[in-house]
């Protein structure tokens, strides 16, 4: 998603050092090291085994170009051990892999477990969280990473629910937040949308960090390395603005005074891609 512009931003130039912290199946990658060869390099890190295992095989022409990682972008500091970069992409969020694999469990649209991991090493899921959780932590999550107006709701039903018996399937609990929620919603979103990506975001602790990683990632940049996020919800989102403006406050260039988004087309192509927004930054000579 928005691949030409992120790349683009990016200012990708030969023999360079890069890090694609969310890499995936490798799309970007691919590109990063085309466009840096015949001797640039790249960091590739990911928390999905499964998209590691593919990024790998499709980015073996590059050889030891290519270093892969399993792990979480925040780690790229400590892998960095103080060398600096070129430039630095993170493409937050779920991959197509994960939302179409309904053993996943990331999707209401399909039977699956209540999963939602993207590391599947490790041990907090969302049918833990769905079944543990006191009812008022749960709205409160709910809540908080959802933006949902009727967690309070979403959350009695789930603990009523889960008195009877434990709370296994997306489906399963896709009904039962459809039912407290009500048909009602602004455009066309799913009743459920809203608690899914709350849980999701709970499971993988997307937004534990992610300022201070940023300003670390910033500092692992070379003099006029750049920085380069899509982010694909609000919370997400406003994280990286916030952080993108303390940065642009010490002397760095917002390369993006305003989000880039998909266009039409790309939208068309890709309907997921409706929700990316892209920011970037250059830091300082």
């Amino acid at each position: 998603m928005l691949r030409e512009e992120s790349l683009e931003l990016l200012a990708i130039g030969a023999g360079g050092f890069y890090v694609d912290g969310t890499v995936g199946m490798g799309g970007h990658a691919v590109e990063i090291l085309t466009r840096s060869g015949p001797s640039g390099r790249l960091l590739a890190v990911d928390r999905d085994l499964e998209a590691l295992d593919l990024a790998k095989e499709r980015l073996a022409p590059f050889g030891g170009r290519v270093r892969l990682h399993h792990g979480d972008y925040r780690e790229v500091p400590d892998l960095l051990g103080g060398e600096a970069v070129d430039g630095i992409l993170l493409d937050l969020g779920v991959s197509s892999l994960q939302l179409d694999t309904p053993e996943r469990g990331f999707s209401f649209q399909r039977e699956g477990p209540l999963d939602m991991r993207m590391d599947r090493t490790q041990e907090r899921t969302a049918a833990r969280l769905v079944n543990r959780m006191k009812e008022s932590e749960l709205a409160d999550l709910i809540y908080q990473y959802g933006d949902e107006p009727a967690s309070r709701r979403i959350a009695r039903a789930v603990a009523e629910a889960r008195r009877r018996a434990p709370i296994e399937t997306t489906l399963e609990l896709a009904a039962i937040v459809r039912r407290a929620a009500g048909r009602r919603r602004r455009g066309r979103i799913d009743p459920a949308t809203l608690t899914f990506q709350a849980l999701r975001i709970a499971v993988n602790r997307e937004l534990e960090g992610m300022a201070e990683a940023l300003l670390a990632l910033s500092r692992c940049l070379k003099p006029k390395g750049r920085l380069v996020v899509i982010a694909f919800h609000s919370l997400e989102d406003r994280e990286v603005k916030r952080t993108f403006q303390e940065l642009g406050r010490q002397g760095h260039r917002l390369l993006t005074k305003k989000p880039l988004r998909p266009g039409e087309d790309e939208v068309r192509a890709n309907p997921r891609a409706r929700s990316a927004r892209l920011r970037a930054l250059e830091k300082a000579a």
